[in-house]
C-alpha cells in the first residue's frame, strides 16, 4: 500500500489531482495522506510527486512487523500461566503460517492469469473456490 512521508510532503496537491477514486486527499496538516481503503493501486501518485513523498509499501515491513508483534504482545497478557502462553504462542504461530499459505496461494493463483482480462482473475477464482469444495467433499 503507498503511503505518505510526512517529512517529504509539501503540499503541493499533484496527488491529490491525479488521483482517479480520490483516494489522496490533504489532512489538517495540509500534508497528502491515502486512505487505504480507497486506493486502487495506480501508481499514479507515484508518479506525480516531485519530491518522492509517495512512498512503496515494501519500506514499511519492519514496521509492519513489529505491529503484528505488539498485536501478538498485547494479546499475551490475556494468559497467565506458562502453559496457556505456550499454546497460544503455537495459536499465533499457526495463525502466521496459515496467512503465509494465503498470500502464498494468492500469489501462485496471480501467476496463472497471465494477462489483464477479468475474466482470467474469475477462472482462477472460480479453480480456488472448486479445489476447496472438492476438498470438502
Amino acid at each position: 500500500m503507498p503511503w505518505i512521508d510526512r517529512e517529504m510532503c509539501t503540499g503541493c496537491e499533484l496527488c491529490v489531482e491525479v488521483c482517479p477514486v480520490k483516494a489522496v486527499t490533504l489532512n489538517d496538516d495540509a500534508l497528502a495522506f491515502i486512505d487505504d481503503n480507497l486506493c486502487i493501486r495506480c501508481g499514479k501518485c507515484h508518479s506525480a510527486c516531485p519530491q518522492q513523498a509517495v512512498r512503496h509499501d515494501s519500506e514499511r515491513i519492519p514496521q509492519d512487523v513489529a505491529a503484528n508483534l505488539q498485536w501478538v504482545r498485547r494479546l499475551l497478557d490475556h494468559f497467565e500461566t506458562a502453559p496457556e502462553r505456550a499454546a497460544f504462542m503455537g495459536r499465533m504461530e499457526r495463525y502466521f503460517n496459515k496467512e503465509k499459505k494465503v498470500i502464498e496461494k494468492s500469489l501462485a493463483a496471480l501467476k496463472t492469469v497471465d494477462g489483464d482480462t477479468t475474466q482470467r482473475l474469475d477462472a482462477a477464482i472460480r479453480s480456488v473456490l472448486e479445489a476447496q469444495d472438492q476438498q470438502a467433499s
